[in-house]
């Protein structure tokens, strides 16, 4: 079945405001797939070395995530890890060293640490920058750049629904910011993390 794309590609890109950090990324959008194959840069900080990652991700018809491909660049050494979500729901993390099965607890989404694209993932989903709502999503989450993958418990929370743009609160286990996004559900500004330019 060939899928007609509803509009054009299109290129995104994130500044950070919390630290040196950038993430771009270039989407095709077909209703309601997605392909994205985007790029982040960090420099260093207190806490973390700096790193950069590119990633391809897919997600299906219905707006689930499909897969992942991502690889993480420190000073000290490369990474590489593929997440896939079957049709049956099984989730398949991919090392290069044999595949692991799990649920991650009935997840559809995948939130990749410091990459903003991914928030847009469940809120385009779930239409929650169109129609007020609220969702607690088990969700696959991959640490950069060390690329561990825990699953982690999120909220969604419809704000404010407009014209060009939403306001949708996130939370998870320790943090919570309420983000902006645009009339098609792509991050505008993420506080303390990251602004689109």
């Amino acid at each position: 079945m060939t899928t007609t794309l509803t509009r054009k590609p299109l290129i995104l890109t994130w500044q950070g405001i919390d630290s040196a950090r950038l993430e771009s990324v270039r989407l095709l959008v077909a209703d309601n797939r997605l392909r994205a194959s985007g790029r982040l840069i960090a420099a260093a900080t207190a806490d973390d070395e700096a790193y950069s990652a590119s990633y391809e991700a897919a997600t299906d018809q219905s707006g689930g995530f499909s897969r992942l491909l991502i690889r993480a660049t420190t000073a000290e050494e490369e990474r590489q890890i593929s997440v896939s979500r079957t049709e049956d729901g099984t989730w398949l993390v991919d090392r290069g060293q044999g595949t692991e099965r799990s649920t991650f607890g009935g997840a559809l989404e995948v939130d990749v640490a410091g990459a903003v694209l991914f928030n847009s993932l469940p809120i385009r989903r779930l239409g929650l920058h169109r129609e007020s709502a609220r969702h607690e999503l088990p969700v696959v989450y991959v640490s950069l750049p060390d690329l561990s993958v825990r699953v982690s418990h999120q909220t969604y929370t419809t704000v404010s629904v407009g014209e060009d743009s939403s306001v949708i609160t996130y939370a998870d286990e320790s943090f919570t910011a309420d983000v902006t996004v645009d009339s098609s559900g792509f991050v505008i500004e993420y506080p303390r993390l990251a602004r689109r330019v």
